[in-house]
């Protein structure tokens, strides 16, 4: 049950009149710090914001309330920290979910107005992980799901992981795409230079090699007819388009119709099936392309807490040169549509 009075401090602290939602923040659990998670704890931070980091991932109670009322954030929809269980084998992947769904589930019946889930598929197994979706929409009122990526170098276009792609669509939930790093054969013909490794480990992951892979991950699963095979299915990424905004002009001249003998445009499947959020890209350059190839009703707040300030993002939020209407689409209104909040 929820903190009732917490509750009310938190409205009434709350210093802005915009109710905002966000949708690319991260959670881990102790299961997941002991596998996947572990190489958080390699980080190349100093060790004293190392622990403040893991302190912020691990935390789903009041200490994460607290610093979303000092920033303006009335809810998050929180997500299982990258890799998620993407790269694991499916009985360590089914196990590692199921305890990252509960512990989820726990803290959104603790706080029901303040959080909301994306649940964690074991995607090595398609038929269990589409029940796992159904599971926690159904039982526990997750908003969708969160993939990272490629599973174990292979992607969404083949064919043997849509049985997770139609159940989205029947149950009329979104998949949240998250990067990744790229597979290992990629990191090294296209990452590995004349120069540190540090500098490779950056580059081929959130300096540029993440947001390419994300957005060759969603061209593959469009030019695989995903989208016309199910054509109600909609996806979410971060980073402001994971600069397929920049390329979309490009894609549809160089790939039209009759070439990809798909039932619309690419731009249209990136117009109609995909929405975008911020996740600590607070630039405005950036903002206003996919602005201008997309429109405001397919972009989300989001803050990519902890790894990005929700301060920060929440001045970028009222920065914004839109309308005072799209604002409050884009604060929280897209999401409450697509989310059913």
């Amino acid at each position: 049950m929820e903190n009732k009075t917490q509750s009310m401090l938190s409205q009434i602290g709350n210093r802005n009149s915009m109710r905002t939602v966000t949708l690319e923040e991260h959670y881990m659990t102790p299961a997941f710090m002991e596998g996947p998670g572990r190489q958080i704890k390699r980080s190349h931070m100093d060790a004293s914001s190392n622990a403040r980091l893991i302190e912020q991932l691990c935390d789903l109670d009041d200490r994460r309330i607290a610093e979303m009322d000092a920033a303006s954030i009335d809810v998050q929809v929180l997500s299982l920290n990258s890799p998620g269980v993407e790269q694991l084998d499916a009985t360590e992947a089914v196990e590692l979910a199921r305890d990252a769904n509960d512990r989820l589930a726990d803290a959104v019946r603790r706080y029901p107005s303040r959080f909301a889930g994306f649940a964690t598929l074991p995607t090595a197994v398609p038929d269990t992980a589409a029940d796992v979706l159904e599971r926690m929409v159904r039982e526990h009122g997750f908003k969708g799901a969160v993939i990272n990526g490629h599973i174990r170098g292979r992607y969404l276009d083949d064919q043997f992981f849509w049985p997770i792609l139609e159940r989205a669509e029947t149950l009329q939930v979104p998949i949240y795409l998250h990067p990744t790093q790229p597979p290992q054969p990629v990191v090294e013909a296209s990452y590995i230079g004349n120069y540190a490794p540090e500098v490779t480990a950056l580059l081929a992951n959130a300096a540029w090699g993440w947001h390419i892979e994300t957005a060759i991950h969603v061209l593959r699963l469009i030019l695989s007819g995903a989208f016309d095979r199910f054509p109600g299915l909609q996806f979410i990424i971060g980073h402001m388009g994971e600069a397929l905004p920049f390329m979309l002009s490009r894609v549809d001249l160089v790939l039209p119709t009759k070439v990809t003998k798909l039932d619309r445009s690419i731009g249209a499947y990136l117009r109609e099936n995909i929405h975008y959020t911020f996740s600590g890209f607070n630039f405005m350059p950036t903002f206003l392309d996919l602005l201008l190839q997309v429109g405001a009703d397919r972009i989300m707040f989001s803050a990519d807490y902890p790894y990005g300030s929700m301060a920060r993002a929440f001045s970028f939020l009222e920065q914004l040169p839109v309308s005072p209407a799209d604002k409050e689409r884009i604060a929280h209104g897209n999401a409450e549509r697509l989310l059913r909040l």
